[in-house]
């Protein structure tokens, strides 16, 4: 037996805050039944209408999958480009990913069928780390790479301290690698704060998101999360770590 707005959050159809309303509101039917009591708890035999729609239940799964470049974080595309969905054809549950990852960007991307756990991981408030490995066209010095550090200034507002390591520099191609860890997920972030210093990002890849990495995976590949992974995940969002 679990609680109604758990479900429902499960489902994918809203975050269980928001679920929590539509009960409160009248919106929620269980067995034909309007119900607005938030103790309410079901089992997978009872039938959930939202709105006057029937609420799919699935078993919840966890997916790690390297992204590519040149596919959408997306279930669908109305421009026919490869979205991430495209790689678990054989998978029957309504996969979705946890945030996402530009276009042009590869790496660490979660896929999941689990509403609750996506909104809790993705939640401003949550601090989980994520790491990217930038090519910029140009080699920043120590002082230039502090000012990332401290946060910088984009058009929606100053980005919160992050963590800045020059990996390389190619003096004859007058490029750089440069490893960036940060906890917020703005659209296309990383990009902007690059320009916002005056360089140009020419590749990104997230390595890694909270402890997942991309060890043992190819570009399209993906894995299954382990139970005490995405356990770890959850811990991970609720105690807001510094470090990882």
């Amino acid at each position: 037996m679990e609680r109604l707005q758990k479900v429902i959050a499960q489902a994918g159809i809203a975050s269980r805050r928001k679920a929590e309303e539509m009960i409160r509101d009248g919106r929620v039917k269980v067995n034909g039944q309007v119900v607005t009591q938030l103790g309410t708890k079901v089992s997978a035999k009872d039938r959930i209408e939202v709105d006057g729609i029937p609420v799919e239940r699935e078993q919840p799964v966890y997916f790690l999958l390297y992204k590519p470049t040149g596919v959408i974080s997306s279930v669908k595309d109305d421009k026919g480009r490869k979205v991430v969905t495209d790689f678990f054809p054989e998978v029957d549950a309504r996969l979705f990913p946890v945030g996402r990852l530009d276009y042009d960007t590869s790496g660490c991307i979660i896929m999941t069928n689990d509403g609750e756990f996506a909104n809790l991981l993705m939640h401003p408030r949550y601090k989980i780390e994520k790491e990217y490995e930038a090519k910029i066209n140009g080699i920043p010095d120590k002082k230039t790479l502090k000012q990332l550090a401290r946060g910088v200034r984009l058009d929606d507002g100053w980005t919160a301290p992050a963590k800045v390591k020059l990996i390389s520099a190619d003096r004859k191609r007058n490029t750089a690698i440069v490893r960036l860890v940060i906890h917020e997920g703005r659209n296309r972030q990383v990009r902007r704060m690059f320009e916002a210093i005056g360089f140009k990002v020419l590749r990104l890849k997230r390595e890694r998101f909270g402890f997942l990495d991309l060890k043992g995976l190819a570009k399209g590949e993906y894995r299954e999360l382990k139970p005490h992974e995405v356990k770890r995940l959850r811990e991970l969002a609720v105690t807001q770590p510094s470090q990882i």
